[in-house]
């Protein structure tokens, strides 16, 4: 009986032995185990969800759309009662139409002031021309009173005309200065009312941008979301109106970083879907996330301190949805599927030997 019972400890101590490598074999995924894919179903469908909001304040005059309706780009989601931007827009054209007819005026304005700068500077060449005629006048008296030709009276006579165009010419001068400086004035002015009509510009280009805003058309072909604006409700700018889902979406499958060996960008893979009765649909590998998941948690984790449990992260992997799959116009951002990628049997590093007889 002895016998027996040691015969079967012994199948028992081998049998768990057996078992014990076989789960080392399973665990490590070393022949005959190796598994020629790589399984997750941490994997969503994802899409960009795009969330309409108002830019400017009114009343909802009319929604035109439903919950979870087709759109095209372009298409009217949403119209604000437009009367007051109308206004504004009719006022500012008013205003503008007004800084332009000050521009003219001042203009007419300046060309009068630039004929009389002309005719002031006319009157000093004239006034120089009289001025130089009397000084010809004023030598020749001088000469001939010294001869006795004329009298002093004459004499005095031809200088006080002298004098007087001397005069006449100082006046021209001045009234030249005078002309220059309205001239100069009237050319600051036109800078001022030049700005002004540029300021009226803007005014009616963002009146007419405002108005533009109240009517809210669709950014992208895609499907809405449920349309909590409703006609008579007041809003203002940034109340989130309704949502937009685009129909380019995509999914993302989280896998742990020991089954990333194989798998590279281009490559085939099936994913089902549970919402469509694990239905399998195929895609392609398109890229991968720049860091592991636990890097962009907003509380890092901390392997410097206390003990350590090394731990397999998940790598995000994007990939596209081959076309021409029927089912795949009925997948919706969040949708959970199951992702299986097919890879070719890859040959242990030469690396690993050495650091293992090292």
């Amino acid at each position: 009986m002895n016998t027996i019972s040691r015969h079967i400890a012994t199948i028992v101590a081998v049998l768990i032995g057996l078992c014990g490598v076989l789960g080392i074999l399973y665990a490590w995924n070393l022949p005959p185990f190796q598994q020629t894919t790589r399984l997750t179903d941490d994997a969503y469908v994802r899409g960009q969800v795009t969330y309409i909001s108002s830019q400017v304040a009114g009343n909802v005059a009319d929604v035109p759309v439903q919950d979870y309706q087709q759109v095209k780009k372009g298409d009217l989601l949403l119209q604000i009662d437009d009367t007051s931007y109308r206004q504004s827009l009719a006022q500012a054209q008013a205003q503008l139409e007004a800084a332009q007819a000050n521009v003219s005026a001042l203009e007419q304005t300046r060309r009068t002031d630039q004929a009389q700068l002309a005719s002031a500077q006319a009157g000093v060449a004239s006034a120089q021309a009289a001025l130089n005629t009397e000084k010809a006048n004023l030598d020749r008296s001088d000469a001939l009173i010294k001869r006795g030709v004329i009298t002093q009276q004459d004499a005095d006579a031809e200088k006080l005309t002298y004098e007087q165009a001397k005069a006449t010419l100082s006046q021209a001068k001045a009234e030249v200065e005078v002309a220059q400086q309205t001239v100069n004035s009237i050319i600051s002015q036109h800078a001022a009312l030049a700005a002004a009509v540029k300021q009226q510009e803007a005014a009616v280009a963002l009146a007419q941008i405002n108005l533009s805003h109240t009517k809210i058309v669709a950014p992208v072909d895609g499907t809405l979301g449920a349309v909590s604006a409703h006609t008579g409700q007041y809003v203002s700018a940034g109340t989130r109106l309704m949502s937009i889902v685009p129909n380019t979406i995509w999914i993302v499958a989280n896998f742990k970083e020991t089954q990333l060996a194989g798998i590279e960008i281009g490559q085939p893979v099936t994913f089902t879907v549970d919402a469509l009765n694990n239905a399998v649909l195929t895609g392609k590998i398109e890229r991968f996330a720049p860091a592991t998941g636990s890097e962009f948690s907003i509380l890092a984790s901390s392997n410097a301190t206390g003990n350590f449990v090394k731990v397999a992260h998940r790598l995000a992997v994007r990939i596209t949805i081959d076309p021409n799959q029927a089912l795949a116009a009925q997948l919706a951002p969040g949708m959970s599927v199951v992702v299986s990628a097919a890879i070719a049997q890859t040959k242990a590093p030469e690396t690993s030997g050495a650091a293992a007889n090292g």
